[in-house]
């Protein structure tokens, strides 16, 4: 049946009961608990322009410098924890850990002295100071921060390596962006299912489960606190957008039909033979290729989660 036959079908009140009965499995847990607060982190103002490829250097480079410091808060506890039964299954440092990475991505923007040029943020102060409480004091919830963490990087992360290598101008063949880069993973997709599954094989009673969901929708609220305090840095920025969108209706010379605007409305009314017109005549434009990488960015992020 179709999702909207199901829907019109009520249920016996029994049937009712099992489709509203909560998961049970940590991952799928995670995953729905923390749906709402995940949209709300992508809808910051600063994913949103991240992910259309307007990026402005200096904040790129000030985000790679709060990832540093939180990954090297979030590994040192996973060192520290990583014999403790409730999170050896999920160690997997060869493969996950980036603030190695990191530090080379802050070596190409600064130089070999940029650690005199970096300094951990109030908001991501916050988040690292938590990081270590719970790695010293609760160890068991240093797995709602890992999984928050590596597997948000590595769903989609190889398009918005894409993004933002064409937006920043950065070199093909990867500087500033090893953050993006698991070189021991082949296949991020099982390597998902493979932690998905350690994770729920994990011996937790449910009030633990709960306390993890709740921990992981902390880790995404400082994540959130995180991306409005660079927006804030933003706004003091005397710097150029490196912008890779579309032209808009003022620069077109007059000429409505060019309008990105224009065209869409009309792809909406005007068939498919209209619509392929529309994105041959986009993807030969270089910001059109851009444009449509950060689309796809967006959805495969969107998707990847979903599948995670």
């Amino acid at each position: 049946l179709s999702v909207e036959v199901r829907k019109a079908i009520p249920l016996p009140e029994d049937q009712h009961r099992e489709t509203e009965e909560e998961p049970e499995d940590l991952s799928e847990m995670l995953a729905a608990g923390t749906k709402q607060i995940h949209e709300k982190a992508e809808n910051t103002q600063f994913v949103k322009d991240f992910l259309r490829g307007r990026i402005r250097k200096e904040l790129f480079k000030l985000g790679a410098v709060a990832l540093y410091y939180t990954y090297t808060a979030l590994e040192e506890e996973i060192e520290r924890n990583k014999d403790h039964p409730h999170f050896a299954p999920l160690y997997f440092p060869a493969e996950l850990h980036r603030h190695e990475a990191l530090a080379r991505d802050l070596e190409y923007f600064y130089g070999p002295e940029w650690k005199s040029h970096a300094s951990c943020s109030k908001a991501t102060q916050q988040y690292v100071d938590r990081i270590h409480q719970v790695g010293q004091e609760d160890p068991v919830l240093l797995v709602a921060h890992a999984y928050t963490r590596y597997m948000g990087d590595l769903s989609g992360g190889q398009v918005l390596k894409k993004v933002a290598q064409r937006a920043l101008k950065l070199p093909p063949t990867g500087e500033g962006l090893e953050f993006y880069q698991f070189d021991a993973i082949h296949s991020a997709k099982a390597f998902k299912q493979l932690y998905r599954s350690r994770m729920n094989e994990l011996e937790l009673d449910m009030e633990t489960k709960k306390r993890l969901v709740d921990e992981a929708v902390k880790a995404f609220l400082f994540n959130i606190e995180v991306f409005e305090e660079l927006e804030e840095i933003g706004k003091t920025i005397q710097e150029d957008v490196l912008d890779a969108g579309m032209p808009v209706h003022g620069a077109m010379g007059g000429d409505i039909s060019k309008c990105p605007y224009y065209n869409a409305k009309m792809a909406a009314s005007g068939g498919t033979a209209y619509v392929r017109q529309l994105a041959m005549a986009a993807l030969r434009h270089p910001t059109g290729q851009v444009l449509f990488a950060t689309w796809f960015a967006a959805l495969a992020g969107l998707v990847a989660w979903y599948l995670m």
